[in-house]
């Protein structure tokens, strides 16, 4: 168990030494371009964690949102729409938690069990605190689906954009390079390439 403590400790130093090391060939430049590659990891990470509390944040509010939710059965007062059809709602009645009974219109977002249902009909409805009907709550996978989703889209999000900053950082850091290299060389040139 001893060899990977080692190996991490030497990989940590390794870090270090290219980003802060006192190699007399490294210029400022380099240093700097190491210095904001680590920071960046660091902010992608932070990120990254920053994304998987946003996932459960959104699980766990649609997990409460469907538990304040109640489940009855509605009967149709009139016949479902057909496909086709241009209404896309119909009356029913439905019984709430505490007994007294209720009428309203039903929608196909509401219940979608109306669509092309006979009058008479027994369609199950999710009702809110009020007693009005609502759409149906999302199942566990639509739920962890949606919490994989904001998750996911938004750690890609963030690594585009910190892919753009450093592309953004590392073409000025280049021209600064190839401004010094041309002043350099700009003094140095002409001794090396006199005619002779």
């Amino acid at each position: 168990m001893r060899v990977p403590d080692r190996r991490a400790g030497r990989r940590l130093a390794r870090v270090g030494r290219l980003l802060f090391g006192r190699n007399k060939l490294r210029r400022p430049s380099d240093r700097g371009e190491g210095a904001i590659v680590l920071a960046l990891s660091a902010a992608f990470l932070t990120a990254c964690i920053v994304a998987a509390c946003s996932a459960d944040h959104v699980y766990q509010s649609e997990h409460a949102a469907a538990a304040r939710l109640r489940p009855t059965v509605a009967v149709l007062s009139q016949r479902g729409p057909t496909a086709g059809s241009q209404p896309t709602a119909v009356r029913a009645t439905w019984r709430l938690p505490d007994g007294t009974q209720r009428s309203g219109t039903l929608t196909i977002l509401s219940a979608p069990a109306i669509y092309d249902a006979r009058s008479g009909a027994s369609v199950p409805v999710w009702l809110d605190r009020s007693g009005e009907p609502v759409p149906p709550p999302l199942n566990e996978g639509g739920m962890i689906f949606n919490a994989l989703f904001v998750g996911i889209v938004a750690t890609v999000a963030t690594a585009i954009a910190l892919t753009l900053c450093y592309l953004l950082f590392r073409k000025a850091l280049d021209r600064h390079r190839l401004a010094r290299w041309e002043s350099a060389w700009a003094a140095v040139g002409p001794r090396w390439t006199s005619r002779r």
